[in-house]
């Protein structure tokens, strides 16, 4: 079984998903098509990779995904097909594969090889992407679809800083329950917190919390509570209520934790 993966910055409105859909079924009539999601926000690189790292791995090896976020290729740019982690990537060369892989190398990246007429499309998703994608999906070897890239352009990802007992970080995805994730990962806090007592500041030292749930229903229906999600990130909720929009958090939010030696918690 060969299945296809699509992500897109398209909405279920337009007739844009309709098109790529029937462009792969006319070349793999026995592929599975999945979609990811379509309510990316417009070009949003970021938001495209954060969902798309926490899919994929979950699919069978050698599944293709196909991107279509920010799809048009700049003009010193090119449409690439990627082996990574045991997937196939297709996609325009803007910075979201470097996103996507936390800035790994693939293991093979080669640059679609593109007639004359795909050079001047204007839907590359159907006219290159669709081709490359269903070439894959039926045991073609990637490296008949061109010739090597010899790198790939990269973007750099928000990370959380270090600044001796606190780490700084900011919300970087918003899900549909309201919940505030953030890019304080669970290893770089254990790392320095060492066990002390801390408290995660929200905003603004108006929010603060002083404990991270390992359940969302260990907090009070209505309270606000921290917790590592099944991506190992913190996240910000609020029991059956709507984080975000009470605590007016939206990406880039600020979100601190500082940790408290013994001789400051006696302070306090």
């Amino acid at each position: 079984m060969s299945i296809i993966t699509l992500t897109t910055d398209w909405s279920q409105n337009d007739y844009y998903l309709g098109a790529l859909k029937g462009k792969i079924y006319s070349l793999c009539s026995g592929a599975v098509v999945v979609d990811i999601t379509h309510q990316i926000p417009s070009f949003d690189l970021s938001q495209a990779a954060f969902i798309l790292k926490n899919s994929f791995p979950f699919f069978p090896k050698k599944t293709v995904h196909l991107i279509g976020v920010n799809s048009e290729a700049a003009e010193s740019r090119n449409y690439l097909a990627l082996y990574a982690q045991g997937h196939y990537f297709v996609g325009a060369d803007n910075g979201i594969f470097s996103l996507l892989l936390d800035g790994e190398d693939p293991e093979m990246a080669i640059n679609i090889k593109l007639d004359e007429r795909e050079k001047n499309s204007t839907f590359p998703c159907v006219s290159i992407l669709a081709r490359a994608a269903c070439y894959l999906a039926e045991g073609g070897k990637i490296e008949n679809l061109g010739e090597a890239a010899r790198e790939i352009y990269r973007q750099v990802p928000i990370m959380a800083t270090i600044d001796d007992s606190v780490i700084s970080g900011s919300v970087i995805y918003i899900d549909s329950f309201q919940n505030a994730i953030t890019n304080i990962n669970l290893d770089l806090f254990n790392r320095i917190a060492k066990g002390r007592a801390f408290e995660i500041i929200v905003q603004s030292n108006h929010y603060k919390i002083n404990k991270i749930n390992k359940h969302y229903y260990e907090t009070a229906v209505g309270e606000m509570l921290a917790i590592f999600n099944s991506a190992h990130l913190l996240e910000i909720a609020i029991n059956n209520g709507n984080a975000a929009e009470l605590l007016n958090l939206d990406t880039n939010s600020t979100v601190r934790v500082r940790f408290f030696d013994e001789q400051e918690i006696k302070k306090l």
